[in-house]
């Protein structure tokens, strides 16, 4: 494949061919019209920072929805930075449920955006085949396929043969499958732009460049000082969208955005008569084992490769001294020998590649978060500050991002659940040379198998490990949680160690049965250090949990399970709310919601004019827990005070000694076993785990991981609803739920597979047809079968009804049963005391 004198510079003569009219167009744009600068605001109801896709379709969706004084600032011209030399690639595939809606919207929009604002946008959908070379990739496929069934998107497993008819310059050899997505293509996103930037002025958008950012200041009311060369405005929010400069604009007010700047290049040919003498276009085509994706581009191909995280290039220079004040439609210097093992995998599956020339290779920045997901939403810790950064794959994300996010402005949450793209799944923890190593590592496994229950390893272990870290870490498999490292399961003299990936059954499975039989048959011990933490004081306390939370507020010395609704009447957080001494409480919550719910509750505070303390007390706090029929009997023997049943009742929570360390105790366990968690100072943590240990010798004490632990929760079906709570958050959205009925119900099913369990978001069938979801799953241990939480319609929700549950390409008989499946252990010794029947 013979090149002919690439170039890194956006003007070279090749380039300015391949791009001619829409590089002209982008130079009659860089010096805006007087008449953006004559029409400067001193306010607005919402400031964007930066004009690439992302902040553009923002600006369109806030604007079309009829948010008036919508106003957009970009430091140079739209399209600079990411946007302008992207590749454009456009699909419905994501593997993640949520994210597959974002790209649903944004395709949906781009078919229809030319004909809204007489804009042409360059949209090819052609489709797009993921090939599969080996057979993991083929489970990896089934593995996908039952988690679109449920979604709008078409996707399907395809043959070779129908392969090679779609793509005919294919060398098959090696396939054994295909991932095909109608509708999948590619757009100009130039074109694309400002097509989003016509439609945002037409209704009623401001645009604003060049118009650099220098200053952002907060004031004590919530708005925004955001000051430019032009003047200061006034914003009540402003929202971060400068791509690779969003560093620096959160810079300004203290904050470290985890982002990093990375190399990205891609190849164009010239003409290969075997591409121009085809009908039709060719699907984009995605080779995972190879790590390259590849289009047809005009008469010629294009194909970018993702190399692996050794040789990947970051742009150190830009995280040590910042983005150049100049850098807008520059490119790096091109360097093919870095992706040469790309180049010939390409030529070895498309051999038409061998004989084209080489008339560009595009070497632009992109930014990389840490697990290669974008940031979006509010930011904890600072009033009316937004964020919608670090996109890898910006072009697909803008259209359905920018509706996100305006739908959450507008109404005050956000449409869906996407609690994976939280600007507060990172914190303090998150240092630079953590985001370094991970998004090396990101952008190198771009095309690894993702396999359930994934661990990656790159920056491991961070700052954030509980005391117990290094007495455990050579017994176990570790987990990662929001920066903590979580036992998973541990491994016995004899057992296989390894970090060991499947789609089906693998080497945890047989330790996770000792673990669960461990707790439900002895006593077991868990770290729970990474629960989120929040101390609540003051003299409107009860007046902000009432509001909060969806259940009666404890009385002193007791813990109840609460939900905080968004006004929807949706599901916004779960809570473990215990109330310590009058006004004053202890609210736990997952590790991956920590900083998540922490930014709801302090916002709900001061909207509310409470006079309250939050503390995130997070990292100051390690938790044991211990559960299991004899955990009562090894806790009395540490402590002088009264563990029995009368004294200590379950959801009781108590301050006490345990081997005369300070903790406080919760009678409480999500095994749905006896158990208490033990909260204490996160040093003494090693010291109190070993009193724990050596007291329980006798009754056979050992370790359990998280994934005994969720499959005991999930035999025991856990629903903690209040009575009759105060006017709660979205009191009024569920009464109207309720009075129209449900469509949909949440059942336990249970069903008998070979070697492969459910994980949750399955496809649910009858009939022939999808007609829901699994939410969660797991091997149940007790009744060695299957164990799933399905959402299917009110008409197949009664017990005894028989569905399919769809695994691996192959639909399971399930049954809907009674639940719990087992009882929790306070139930079953309250009907012993009442004489009932403990024995389900």
């Amino acid at each position: 494949m013979p090149a002919s004198s690439p170039s890194a510079s956006p003007c070279s003569g090749v380039y300015m061919v391949f791009f001619g009219f829409l590089y002209l167009v982008s130079l009659q744009e860089e010096n805006p019209p007087l008449s953006a600068e004559s029409r400067w605001k001193d306010q607005a109801e919402t400031v964007i920072i930066g004009g690439g896709c992302i902040g553009v379709s923002l600006a369109y969706h806030l604007a079309k929805a009829g948010m008036k004084d919508v106003v957009l600032l970009e430091k140079s011209e739209l399209t600079a930075g990411s946007t302008w030399h992207a590749a454009g690639l456009t699909t419905y595939f994501h593997p993640g449920i949520n994210l597959k809606k974002i790209h649903y919207y944004s395709i949906k929009l781009y078919e229809k955006l030319e004909e809204e604002t007489g804009q042409v946008v360059g949209f090819h959908q052609p489709g797009s085949i993921r090939i599969a070379t080996t057979p993991v990739r083929v489970d990896e496929f089934k593995y996908q396929m039952t988690r679109t069934g449920w979604h709008a998107t078409e996707q399907y497993i395809i043959e070779p043969e129908k392969i090679q008819e779609m793509f005919p310059l294919l060398n098959m050899n090696k396939i054994l499958a295909g991932l095909y997505n109608p509708g999948d293509g590619h757009i100009d996103p130039y074109s694309l732009t400002m097509a989003l930037a016509a439609g945002a002025r037409k209704y009623g958008a401001l645009l604003i460049y060049p118009a650099p950012v220098t200053s952002l200041k907060p004031r004590s009311d919530g708005t925004w000082d955001v000051e430019t060369p032009h003047g200061s405005m006034r914003a009540n929010r402003i929202v971060n969208a400068a791509g690779f400069w969003a560093r620096e604009v959160g810079k300004m007010i203290g904050l470290e955005h985890p982002l990093i700047p990375v190399q990205h290049q891609y190849i164009i040919t010239s003409t290969i008569p075997e591409v121009k003498a085809l009908k039709r276009e060719l699907p984009v085509l995605r080779d995972l084992e190879g790590s390259f994706y590849l289009r047809q581009e005009r008469d010629g191909l294009l194909f970018g490769p993702y190399e692996s995280q050794e040789k990947m290039k970051v742009q150190d220079s830009w995280v040590a001294n910042g983005v150049p004040p100049g850098f807008g439609k520059e490119l790096f210097e091109s360097d093919l020998d870095r992706i040469m093992e790309h180049v010939e995998a390409a030529m070895d599956l498309v051999p038409v590649l061998r004989k084209a020339d080489i008339v560009n290779i595009i070497n632009g920045p992109i930014t990389y978060s840490p697990d290669i997901l974008p940031m979006v939403g509010p930011h904890q810790g600072v009033r009316n500050y937004w964020v919608a950064i670090g996109f890898g794959y910006g072009i697909i994300h803008a259209g359905g991002v920018g509706k996100y996010l305006s739908d959450w402005i507008l109404h005050g949450e956000p449409p869906f659940d996407l609690i994976e793209l939280d600007p507060n799944r990172y914190g303090k923890w998150t240092t630079t040379e953590y985001t370094e190593a991970k998004a090396r590592e990101s952008y190198g496994f771009n095309n690894i198998v993702g396999y359930p229950k994934e661990e990656r390893f790159a920056g491991r272990p961070t700052q954030r490990v509980s005391g117990l870290y290094k007495t455990l870490e050579s017994k176990c498999s570790m987990g990662f949680h929001a920066g903590w490292e979580q036992p998973h399961w541990f491994y016995k003299p004899g057992q296989d160690p390894g970090y060991r990936p499947s789609f089906h059954r693998t080497n945890w499975f047989e330790p996770v049965g000792s673990e669960y039989q461990q707790v439900m048959q002895r006593v077991g011990v868990i770290d729970l250090s990474p629960f989120g933490k929040f101390n609540i004081k003051g003299q409107d306390s009860i007046r902000l949990l009432d509001h909060l939370f969806a259940n009666v507020i404890p009385k002193v010395g007791f813990t109840n399970i609460s939900h905080m609704l968004t006004p929807k009447g949706r599901v916004y957080a779960e809570l473990t709310v215990s109330h310590q001494s009058p006004g004053e409480f202890l609210l736990v919550t997952g590790s991956g919601s920590e900083l998540h719910d922490l930014r709801w509750i302090e916002e709900e505070a001061v909207k509310g004019g409470c006079d309250v303390e939050i503390k995130n007390v997070t990292d100051e706090l390690g938790v044991l827990g211990i559960a299991g029929p004899y955990s009562r009997k090894v806790l009395q023997k540490l402590t002088s005070d009264d563990l029995s049943d009368n004294v200590f009742k379950f959801l009781q929570t108590k301050s006490l000694k345990v081997s005369n360390i300070p903790v406080t105790a919760i009678r409480i366990s999500y095994t749905g076993e006896l158990g208490w968690e033990l909260y204490h100072r996160r040093e003494v943590s090693a010291a109190l785990y070993d009193a724990i240990m050596n007291a329980g010798q006798e009754e056979g004490i050992d370790n359990f991981g998280t994934y005994a632990m969720n499959a005991l929760r999930l035999e025991k079906a856990f629903r903690a609803w209040g009575s009759e709570p105060a006017d709660f958050i979205g009191k009024q959205a569920l009464k109207q739920i309720k009075a129209k009925g449900l469509k949909r119900r949440l059942v336990c099913l249970t069903l008998a597979t070979d070697d492969v369990d459910p994980e949750g978001n399955e496809s649910i069938w009858y009939d022939g047809k999808v007609v829901g979801n699994t939410t969660s799953g797991s091997y149940s241990y007790r009744i060695q079968k299957s164990l799933a939480f399905a959402y299917v319609p009110v008409e197949l929700s009664k017990v005894g009804q028989q569905v399919e549950v769809e695994l691996l390409g192959k639909n399971y008989p399930a049954v809907v049963i009674q639940e719990p499946l087992v009882l929790t252990e306070p139930t079953r010794s309250r009907l012993r005391k009442t004489g009932g029947n403990d024995k389900i």
